[in-house]
């Protein structure tokens, strides 16, 4: 018997192979953009679950009731609760990623990282700007080189009392000049 709009239902009731045929054939290109709508970031899971949808409409088909609505609507409904359930199943799993994936991955964050310090190199050269030459030796050997306060006094020929004082008269002149920088 050949599967058409009026019979496809009886034939999906009576697990006829032509009625889910059928369906595949009409309503697939609907249950996959539903699919994809759930699992973009998941593309090579759509076509399992696209058999899941059409092996769930095949066994739960007697609880498809035509006076509550068209077939296609049921169908979309049952394919948005499986893709759901695909992707709560796959955010549970930790994805594996293929070496060159991750190859991918690192040199995109590699680059984003060597942009980032990029900027604030800039961003640290254009405050340092704001000191003396010997404040600014002595900022970029505490707050950079992360040395200690007493052995860059000592290099630089001042007691440790100094240091903290230049450091503190140094991180006002900053703010200071950054809040003027932003009223202009």
């Amino acid at each position: 018997m050949k599967a058409n709009e009026n019979n496809f239902v009886d034939l999906l009731k009576r697990q006829r192979e032509e009625g889910i045929c059928y369906v595949i054939e009409t309503y697939g290109g609907l249950l996959r953009s539903i699919v994809k709508k759930r699992l973009f970031t998941w593309p090579d899971q759509v076509d399992e679950c696209m058999n899941d949808i059409f092996l769930g409409i095949w066994r739960n088909i007697d609880s498809f009731d035509e006076s509550k609505g068209s077939f296609a609507g049921w169908a979309a409904g049952v394919a948005r609760l499986e893709a759901i359930d695909t992707l709560r199943r796959l955010q549970r799993q930790p994805r594996s990623l293929s070496l060159e994936e991750m190859e991918g991955e690192v040199s995109r964050e590699e680059g984003l990282l060597e942009l980032a310090e990029q900027e604030l190199s800039k961003e640290t050269e254009e405050i340092l700007g704001y000191l003396s030459p010997r404040d600014q030796e002595l900022f970029r050997r505490i707050f950079l080189e992360e040395e200690e306060p007493e052995a860059v006094g000592k290099a630089l020929g001042i007691s440790r009392d100094n240091v903290y004082v230049r450091i503190f008269r140094g991180k006002e002149r900053i703010r200071k000049k950054c809040r003027e920088r932003k009223r202009a």
